[in-house]
């Protein structure tokens, strides 16, 4: 009897596994959100108020501020005490979007209602001379560019931006012309008719079937970002008159994604971006391995503060410009400096390097750090062509006073120090840096030291005890930013950014608010400070009345 039904189980399995595969490739984060939208932010509003409730926001300095302006209204002030008097449910997810079209644009923000009659009473009050209306079940709230609108279950608050079209004239705009005047941009747009096609957004329209926002918002980030790279750069002026180099391949398709997640002691960021088929191609076949760490090695300094490596297919370069119809023109231009392209992509290795580090204070009391670029050499014949091209260069321009550059049959470097140049060179520099193993094993790597760049500005924020005390809070709550990645993953170029902060053991997001906190009182310091300054500067007042003479 097992065996009998036992071909049933496993069709009813596969369908399981069928739907729950398909499941991924679509979201209800996105559903109201339409394809073409430029820009678009998710929040996922209940691990945000989990990591910083409300009650702690509102115990910030900057917080209390705004609370007590006497430009702050009673309505505005229901709401700061606790947004959920407007009758909006802060802890679901949360989205915020723009779109570009022929009238400019319009931005939208939308969320779940969690009291409707509370909605409409907050927002009846707090939107003056607003028309109301109702149309198929939907409410509309209406006044100039604005529109907010709800159902049962949603909101919709959404703005005209007609500005967004200021793009467009720069293309009739005669730089030249004293007597231009820049045209005023009228709102014009039926905002009611703008949400109502939102509300009822077919879901092939929507982000709800885009296969690359399902995964982003599938990541278990506190914040999604999504940038349609395509739909912000069509119709941008000048890009008609860019058609004959193919630059619409660069962003045809394009995406970029971004998750972000406050963690104890850091703050998280998975970057993915994607191109069309052929652009897309060429990074299958062209992108890098790993970073050189020989030449991390060989970084002569103490303190770096800034460092960036890419590894790359130098082939992959004469296949880019390519795809854009320019090899023509850079092979024309290049002759006149004595080299081609073919020479280019031969003198490179695949390994480039760029270091700040070691920061002296100069008479001034400015930071003067020192820079180091290196790069590994492939073919040395195709290189030395590309040194004297710089060279000639160099003279025409009357050359970069303090730069030198030192070279082997291995790698070249050039940079503000000499004696730096030829440690590199030589291999005498030491070990790898302290954060090697943290951005080591992908084609990108990337540092920043914000202690190290924060202790070289010292000397100028020493300049008044309140930028000292600036600086000093500071000091105590960043640490460094680490850069990884860059391998082609799951159809995009995938990277990583982690910000770390002093404390390793509180969440990164309360954190930011005692930071800002900390700032805010500083800041009340400083205006304090100002107004004691217009006090003290002012003239003493003239006694203009006249007395009179006693004959």
């Amino acid at each position: 009897m097992r065996i009998k039904f036992l071909p049933a189980l496993l069709v009813a399995f596969s369908a399981v596994l069928f739907m729950a595969s398909c499941g991924k490739k679509t979201n209800t984060q996105g559903r109201y959100i339409p394809k073409d939208a430029v820009f678009a932010v998710h929040l996922n509003g209940e691990s945000l108020n989990a990591k910083l409730p409300w009650d702690e926001v509102k115990t910030n300095n900057a917080f209390k501020m705004a609370y007590a302006d006497s430009a702050v209204d009673a309505l505005a002030k229901a709401a700061m005490e606790n947004p959920e008097n407007t009758g909006v449910d802060i802890k679901t997810d949360m989205v915020f979007f723009i779109v570009k079209d022929s009238a400019g644009g319009y931005a939208a923000f939308q969320g779940k209602i969690k009291d409707a009659a509370k909605f409409k009473t907050y927002y009846s009050s707090a939107i003056k001379n607003a028309t109301a209306s109702e149309k198929d079940g939907i409410q509309f709230l209406t006044s100039g560019r604005v529109s907010i609108s709800w159902d049962k279950d949603k909101f919709i608050m959404l703005s005209d931006i007609p500005e967004m079209n200021q793009l467009k004239e720069l293309e009739n705009r005669n730089v030249w012309d004293t007597t231009y005047t820049p045209p005023v941009f009228t709102s014009t747009r039926n905002t009611i008719a703008t949400a109502t096609a939102i509300y009822s957004l077919k879901e092939d329209a929507s982000l709800a079937k885009e296969e690359r926002f399902s995964q982003l918002v599938s990541d278990k980030g506190d914040i999604h970002f999504w940038m349609n790279i395509e739909s912000l750069y069509k119709d941008l002026p000048g890009m008609e008159a860019l058609a004959m180099i193919n630059m619409s391949k660069l962003y045809t398709d394009g995406r970029f994604t971004a998750s972000a997640n406050f963690e104890n002691g850091q703050i998280k960021v998975d970057m993915k971006s994607y191109g069309g088929k052929e652009i897309t191609d060429i990074y299958k076949k062209y992108s890098g391995s790993s970073v050189n760490s020989d030449m991390a090695e060989r970084i002569p300094a103490k303190d770096i503060a800034i460092y960036f490596a890419l590894n790359f297919k130098p082939e992959g370069i004469k296949e880019f410009i390519k795809l854009t119809g320019m090899e023509g023109l850079v092979n024309m231009g290049t002759a006149f400096l004595g080299f081609n392209m073919d020479d280019f992509i031969k003198a490179n290795k695949g390994d480039i390097q760029l270091s700040v580090y070691d920061f002296a204070v100069d008479s001034f009391g400015r930071p003067n750090p020192k820079v180091l670029f290196a790069a590994a050499i492939g073919d040395k014949p195709s290189f030395d062509k590309l040194v004297a091209a710089g060279e000639k260069m160099g003279k025409e321009e009357g050359g970069a006073a303090g730069i030198s550059y030192s070279r082997n049959e291995k790698y070249f470097a050039i940079g503000t120090d000499k004696a730096a140049n030829d440690q590199f060179i030589n291999g005498k520099a030491g070990s790898k840096p302290a954060f090697w193993d943290k951005v080591k094993g992908g084609p990108i790597a990337g540092y920043i030291n914000l202690q190290v760049l924060m202790n070289a500005f010292k000397a100028e924020a020493g300049r008044d005890s309140l930028g000292m005390e600036t600086l000093a809070v500071s000091q105590k709550f960043w640490n460094d930013i680490v850069l990884s990645g860059g391998e082609f993953k799951d159809g995009g170029i995938v990277q990583h950014v982690e910000i770390n902060l002093i404390d390793k053991s509180t969440n990164s997001l309360k954190q930011l608010n005692k930071y800002i906190n900390e700032l805010s009182i500083i800041m009340e310091k400083r205006k304090d400070s100002w107004k004691t300054v217009d006090v003290e500067a002012a003239p003493a007042a003239v006694d203009t009345v006249a007395v009179p003479v006693t004959p």
